[in-house]
């Protein structure tokens, strides 16, 4: 019974120590928001120069490759991400799209969103 109930404290320390670690994590996030023509909006990864324009029902989608270009023109779900705080699909040419260390990008429906998602765990 003493064996378990230590393993117990001892798991029940692991999980707090991971919440701790995940959550300072997710404060230290460091987002920045960038231009929606230099996302490719199929690998989801920002360039420093724009990206090839793709026209698709009175908007623009920005892909990185004629392979990208094509993927947007013809795949619906392409063109739309889930944001991360409202869970709403949203559509890429009209998201705040932000951008992480590692060049990838976030999709938010509104600049509140992301203010929102930026200040979560602090």
């Amino acid at each position: 019974m003493k064996q378990i109930k230590s393993f117990f404290v001892i798991a029940v320390s692991a999980v707090l120590v991971l919440l701790t670690i995940g959550t300072t994590a997710l404060a230290k996030e460091n987002l920045k928001v960038v231009p929606n023509q230099r996302v490719c909006m199929v690998t989801n990864m920002v360039f420093p120069r724009d990206q090839i324009p793709v026209a698709h029902g009175g908007k623009t989608y920005y892909g990185c490759c004629q392979n990208c270009k094509q993927t947007l023109a013809q795949d619906a779900s392409a063109r739309t991400a889930q944001d991360p705080v409202t869970k709403r699909i949203v559509d890429k040419a009209t998201a705040v799209i932000a951008a992480r260390e590692d060049g990838s990008v976030i999709y938010f429906e509104s600049q509140a969103s992301l203010q929102k998602y930026q200040t979560r765990g602090k």
